[in-house]
């Protein structure tokens, strides 16, 4: 028989590594078009939140708009479990590819409905169908590719790898920004306000295409193809993919959600809310808050696989318990000092730090998640309690916040974030450290076997 070089053997390491690149490329690109998608609407809200909803005063209309991006919130947790199921049971490239295609679809209703003037009540229940369409997608699209990102990491890079899930998840809200920052500078407000906005979601639904292509050329990871050959074999049990299987893990389960609640209200507070609280609250004007928000953004983009590759040195938990104590402490004074400010660079630092603050928790949101559970069941695992919590926590941010402050009592809102990423810290303090012998792990040792 004949025996490999000292020489194959190195370049066999360095293919191997280049496939796990090209394959996080590409499940990346698709991840950062479908958030894209998503975050277009939050920021292009401001423009046509007049277009979708009768007349009336700003706070009013931008309530309705977050209303519907409730609304798209509540469908997570069901695309969760679809394409959870779908993912654990017939693959993560199948039901990748699905979900960028809903969310394309989506995109488009959104793009070519026409104005509350022009047909009236049909406009916000189209737009309430396209968010619906969006919210099934991307509530799959985090499980299956936070699923699919860690099963093909290189073992002890499992933190670093997937990070970059939240590298473009939040790359795709920095293009959305990105876009309007040249749409406002090459249309006049009127257009924008008109037309313009809808140039956003025709870009998306494109985009989308180009994804679809990618994805196809993407490797099934070894994890599931293993999982799915035993479980040809074996016909006693539950079914991969099934609640009743997911039922058989409550603790996991509910270290998500605990682990989830505050860390998804802090994101979506510092990230999607914010910019409508500097323009609704600190009076900063909308060219300016864009600009803010890129530049603070693209900190926090930089910051992801940083602290992902700390992970990898001092595991995942360290990294949760200090994002539990400093998000505890800087949520009360850094939106109160905002809330006063319209100066562009006081405002950056207050968005930045917070969102650095964040990151500690972006970082391996994803792979703590993967690391609880095993490949029959690690996508509806991930997908399921954790698109519930989201629904519930960040989905509403918006709308809680806007609420408080028609009632009055905007800084409730500040309070309400500080408890429950408190309540995120009990958890993070009771669990154990997710990166020591975790089901990946387990998989990996039994493809060398």
């Amino acid at each position: 028989m004949a025996t490999q070089t000292t020489a194959e053997r190195a370049r066999k390491p360095r293919r191997d590594e280049r496939r796990v690149v090209s394959n996080i490329v590409r499940g990346s690109i698709g991840n950062l078009i479908e958030w894209y998608d998503w975050y277009a609407y939050t920021a292009f809200s401001v423009y046509f939140a007049s277009v979708f909803f009768p007349s009336g005063d700003q706070t009013a209309q931008l309530l309705n708009t977050a209303a519907v991006f409730a609304v798209g919130f509540l469908m997570r947790p069901i695309g969760g479990w679809v394409l959870g199921r779908y993912a654990d049971r017939r693959g993560r490239r199948a039901a990748l590819t699905l979900s960028v295609t809903l969310m394309a679809a989506g995109s488009l209703i959104v793009a070519l409905t026409p104005s509350y003037g022009s047909i009236g009540v049909a406009a916000p229940i189209l737009l309430v169908m396209a968010r619906l369409l969006q919210g099934l997608s991307v509530g799959g699209e985090y499980s299956t590719s936070a699923t699919y990102m860690s099963e093909v990491a290189t073992p002890g890079r499992r933190g670093y790898y997937s990070s970059f899930q939240y590298v473009t998840l939040i790359a795709g809200q920095l293009t959305a920004l990105g876009l309007q920052i040249v749409l406002q500078q090459v249309l006049s407000p009127a257009q924008m306000d008109s037309w313009g906005w809808r140039i956003a979601f025709v870009a998306g639904a494109a985009g989308a295409v180009i994804v679809l292509w990618l994805r196809r050329g993407m490797d099934e990871s070894e994890s599931f193809e293993r999982a799915a050959s035993e479980g040809e074999k074996e016909q006693d049990g539950p079914a991969r993919g099934g609640l009743r299987l997911l039922l058989s893990y409550p603790r996991q389960c509910l270290v998500v959600v605990g682990l989830t609640m505050g860390g998804t209200l802090f994101f979506y507070t510092y990230t999607t809310y914010l910019q409508k609280f500097m323009v609704n609250t600190s009076g900063i004007a909308k060219p300016t808050a864009a600009w803010i928000n890129f530049f603070a953004l693209l900190v926090f983009v930089l910051l992801q696989p940083v602290m992902g590759l700390l992970s990898d040195r001092v595991g995942r938990r360290p990294l949760l318990i200090a994002f539990g104590v400093l998000g505890t402490v800087v949520v009360v004074p850094s939106l109160t000092l905002l809330s006063h400010t319209s100066d562009p660079v006081y405002a950056f630092l207050l968005m930045v730090g917070p969102l650095a603050v964040s990151s500690l928790y972006t970082s391996i949101s994803a792979v703590v998640k993967a690391e609880l559970f095993p490949t029959s069941i690690r996508a509806l695992g991930v997908g399921l309690p954790y698109a519930l919590t989201v629904a519930v926590f960040g989905g509403t941010a918006e709308y809680i916040a806007l609420w408080f402050k028609k009632a009055g009592h905007e800084n409730w809102y500040f309070y309400y974030v500080t408890a429950c990423v408190l309540i995120s810290l009990l958890v993070y303090i009771r669990m154990r450290e997710t990166s020591d012998a975790s089901p990946l792990d387990e998989d990996v040792s039994r493809s060398r076997d």
